[in-house]
């Protein structure tokens, strides 16, 4: 049986502090409205959007379990419930279980391809929190964890994994290095200590740099979604929001100073909230081709 307390599994799961899984839902639901070209069913919008909160929760939990040795020598993560013992190893396994089962049995209501996709989904989220022991690039693997719902939009759509869904799969997949080596840069000294590797650490003096290049190639990788699609106007207009956001992130992390840092990683909510309206208004106000 699990030991209750609720507010301890919902820090588990990061439910009081949502920022991941805003930073998650956002592209995922633009993904589906370019697949369906127009509104997609709301059964649909349902799906991914409970999809998105318990895999992110899903992905937390195994996450603290994985660091759980080394979260109380790290400033910001001592206090995580596993590390203080709020809550039980075992209890965290099977709340990580029960997150995935209730996902899985989302899963149902969409069609085989996608149902095949979820399982690799699974398999490279469960698989991130322990990269971070054997490569500096722990960030790509989560940025491939977090596109993944993007290709599963194409595919629960009927569209099939297209050129399209590529492109905009890779594109999220860089913006995700660019915002997540931010938040690496939180904890880039204590993650020296304790031997967690990350982007952060592997860019050294060239953080800001490469969070830069990393953006502009999203940014590109984006404009070529909206050509693609024949996209004319609201899209393009997002785009532009995003790299006045991205502007203001490289502003705010210009002295690494650890706030404001990650002020800059939860300035991305709002990167991704305008991807996802100009991709709402496009298709709502404006018919693609036209």
């Amino acid at each position: 049986m699990l030991s209750i307390n609720l507010q301890d599994y919902l820090k588990l799961m990061r439910l009081d502090r949502p920022v991941g899984s805003l930073l998650l839902l956002w592209p995922t639901l633009a993904a589906l409205w370019m697949a369906a070209g127009d509104v997609p069913p709301v059964s649909l919008i349902i799906v991914f959007t409970l999809g998105t909160f318990l895999m992110r929760s899903a992905g937390c939990v195994i996450n603290d379990y994985a660091d759980r040795e080394v979260d109380g020598s790290v400033e910001r993560t001592r206090n995580r419930p596993l590390v203080t013992g709020q809550i039980k190893q075992r209890d965290a396994l099977i709340l990580f279980a029960g997150l995935c089962l209730t996902a899985g049995l989302l899963v149902l209501f969409l069609n085989r391809a996608t149902q095949l996709l979820a399982v690799g989904g699974l398999l490279v989220a469960a698989a991130y929190p322990f990269m971070k022991r054997w490569t500096h690039l722990p960030q790509v693997v989560l940025g491939i964890a977090f596109s993944w719902g993007i290709l599963m939009a194409w595919t629960a759509t009927g569209q099939g994994l297209t050129t399209t869904a590529g492109v905009m799969f890779v594109g999220s997949l860089l913006w995700i290095v660019a915002y997540d080596t931010m938040y690496a840069m939180i904890d880039r000294d204590d993650d020296l200590k304790v031997g967690i590797k990350s982007t952060a650490i592997l860019f050294g003096d060239l953080d800001r740099f490469m969070i830069g290049i990393l953006q502009i190639s999203a940014l590109v990788s984006f404009l070529l979604v909206g050509l693609q699609l024949g996209y004319q106007h609201f899209y393009y207009l997002g785009l532009v929001v995003c790299a006045g956001l991205f502007g203001y992130q490289q502003f705010l992390i210009r002295n690494r100073d650890r706030d404001a840092c990650f002020a800059a990683f939860k300035n991305n909510i709002s990167a991704g909230f305008a991807l996802f309206a100009g991709t709402v208004l496009e298709l709502v106000l404006h018919q693609p081709g036209l």
